[in-house]
């Protein structure tokens, strides 16, 4: 009778062992599915230039992503990215125009980052509303002042080349250098982990002594990092900005990061990887449609429908597991 249990208690780990080897991996095997079809409708033609884009419009992307993990992992997320590094960017083209130094306007992308991260953190904290409400706020705010730094234009254009810098190169050092600092901290110190807990039950969590402000106001800072360094990369591949810049950064951030393999509720499930598998994803995507003649609209409404099959998909497997929250 004890070696029939056994057996029956073995043969139940092996089963859960083999399902979260699946879910783990399930990420991992859609990137590959999705570069075999973008390979097979482009008939195997895939040039040079075909992935210097994709690696361009990734890392902008992938870098946004890696800083709302901070976000995402405590159960919150922000809808005014895309306004945000646009403003940035804007910000940053008016600092180089006036001094013509490349440093100059990637510390002033950083700091208009960094501040907009602040507000929002103080906003949620001071009239105690959750992240995500002070960031639709935020969302109006920003976009009225990329029209304000417009003022009455279509664009606002950097008086100077790019060429110097704008290569592969600089991007993946910038890229490699974020993401390191990021795991870091998320995966080694208390930052990380406490975001986790507060994904994971934020009222016992509270209840240990961790401040949700504190660890709103780190989180949005650090994702204010990412904002500002996507709005200088942003403007060395593309010199002019408009209000149409940044448009839809937040929904792919979002999607991203799902179809990473991370829960929308964040927790011990977060993890900063699913911000590049799920940059990769979204991106090899977005060509795949655009080789098949997909429209915006059609686009966004297929990227939709994905992203609420994954979240159901996952759900399946961690549904059952959250703690009372």
């Amino acid at each position: 009778e004890k070696t029939i249990l056994g057996n029956s208690q073995e043969e139940k780990r092996r089963k859960i062992i083999s399902k979260k080897l699946i879910f783990e991996s399930a990420p991992f095997i859609g990137l590959i599915g999705l570069i075999i079809i973008y390979f097979g409708i482009s008939g195997g033609n895939i040039s040079l230039y075909n992935f210097e884009i994709i690696i361009n419009q990734s890392v902008i992307l992938t870098v946004v992503a890696i800083g709302a993990v901070f976000i995402f992992s405590f159960g919150s997320f922000d809808i005014s990215l895309g306004a945000s590094m646009a403003v940035s960017g804007m910000i940053g083209v008016m600092a180089y125009n006036r001094t013509e130094s490349f440093a100059i306007m990637l510390i002033v992308c950083l700091t208009t980052g960094v501040l907009v991260g602040i507000v929002n953190s103080l906003l949620s904290a001071i009239f105690n509303l959750p992240a995500f409400v002070s960031t639709i706020a935020m969302l109006s705010i920003l976009t009225s002042l990329v029209d304000l730094i417009l003022d009455g234009n279509t664009n606002i254009s950097l008086l100077g080349s790019t060429m110097e810098i704008d290569n592969l190169s600089v991007k993946m050092v910038i890229l490699v250098l974020f993401f390191s600092v990021a795991f870091y901290l998320f995966n080694k110190t208390e930052v990380g982990r406490k975001n986790k807990f507060l994904g994971s039950n934020p009222v016992a969590a509270s209840q240990t002594g961790i401040s949700i402000v504190k660890q709103t106001i780190y989180s949005f800072c650090f994702s204010g990092l990412g904002v500002g360094l996507a709005a200088f990369i942003t403007i060395l591949r593309a010199p002019t900005l408009s209000k149409s810049t940044g448009g839809s950064i937040g929904m792919d951030v979002l999607i991203a990061i799902v179809f990473g393999g991370m829960s929308v509720s964040g927790g011990a499930r977060s993890k900063i990887g699913a911000a590049v598998v799920g940059s990769l994803s979204i991106t090899v995507l977005n060509q795949v449609l655009l080789v098949l003649g997909a429209s915006f609209g059609m686009t966004q409404l297929i990227k939709g429908v994905m992203f609420l099959v994954v979240v159901f998909v996952a759900s399946l497997n961690y549904r059952s597991k959250l703690l009372p929250r």
